[in-house]
């Protein structure tokens, strides 16, 4: 193996570390959910997530915690509830097209 291929494989680009960084946030079907329906309403506070995705509130904050350390998602108070929204539509695109590639290649369903 070259010298320059030993010597740049060992150091990860600060770009594809934030990559990496970014998947792993997004590395939950509950966070996955709680994008796309930040995406699809504009903001949502606590409780519209829990009513749309039937989990536990301290579930769906935990995650949202996850989602907000990693910058993507933000929110904003309003009297006693906290309205949270996507930071921008990067976040929404990755996981569209995540979701959509997942589904290309599965046998369609039988129907009966």
């Amino acid at each position: 193996m070259p010298a320059s291929a030993t010597s740049s494989s060992r150091t990860v680009p600060s770009d594809v570390q934030a990559a990496s960084e970014l998947l792993t946030a997004l590395a939950s079907p509950l966070r996955l959910s709680i994008v796309t329906l930040l995406d699809e309403h504009g903001s949502r506070c606590v409780h519209q997530l829990v009513d749309a995705l039937g989990v536990p509130q301290p579930l769906v904050s935990q995650h949202l915690r996850v989602l907000r350390a990693a910058g993507l998602v933000t929110g904003e108070r309003r009297h006693r509830q906290v309205d949270y929204r996507l930071v921008d539509a990067h976040v929404a695109h990755i996981v569209r097209d995540a979701i959509d590639h997942a589904g290309h290649g599965r046998p369609a369903e039988a129907t009966a």
